[in-house]
């Protein structure tokens, strides 16, 4: 019982820099282009136009009762690979489940909390439960479809220092 009562001062105080100093809002979202992606990162927010959506994976799922705490969609699993892209560049997106219903030819998207995920040493960008996608106007830009950053293969190397 003593533990818990530091922590709920800590918090009755603002221990996290808050006071009386009033709460940040949310910050700006930092729009990137597809040619800034790089390995193993995360936090993107983009435009990006689909090209192309190919079913990868349509599996049932293995309990045939439904769930009691499951979604409309849950008992199935559903993975696309879209091929999306800016005027700087394109890449391959995997939607998943209700992302794959988005991921419509010729939409134009906003990924928003984007991260870029490694898949037989090549770059895929994908929205997980954290990010959002949103479909937005039709943008002006043409893709640049010749610089597919899906298609750079890259290779994990161990530095050694001494």
């Amino acid at each position: 019982m003593a533990s818990a009562a530091p922590q709920q001062q800590q918090q009755a105080t603002g221990g996290g820099g808050g006071g009386s100093v009033s709460k940040p809002g949310m910050r700006k979202p930092v729009f990137v282009k597809v040619d800034q992606l790089k390995p193993g990162t995360t936090g993107h927010t983009l435009t990006v136009k689909v090209l192309s959506s190919d079913t990868v994976l349509q599996k049932k799922g293995r309990n045939p009762q439904p769930l009691i705490r499951a979604g409309a969609g849950a008992g199935q699993t559903r993975i696309a690979e879209c091929l999306v892209g800016d005027e700087t560049g394109a890449i391959l997106f995997t939607a998943r489940n209700e992302q794959v219903d988005l991921m419509k030819p010729g939409t134009t998207v906003i990924l928003r909390n984007a991260k870029i995920d490694m898949f037989k040493g090549s770059m895929r960008l994908a929205v997980d439960k954290w990010g959002r996608i949103e479909v937005t106007e039709p943008a002006k830009f043409v893709v640049k479809e010749d610089n597919n950053l899906s298609l750079v293969e890259y290779e994990l190397v161990n530095v050694v220092e001494e």
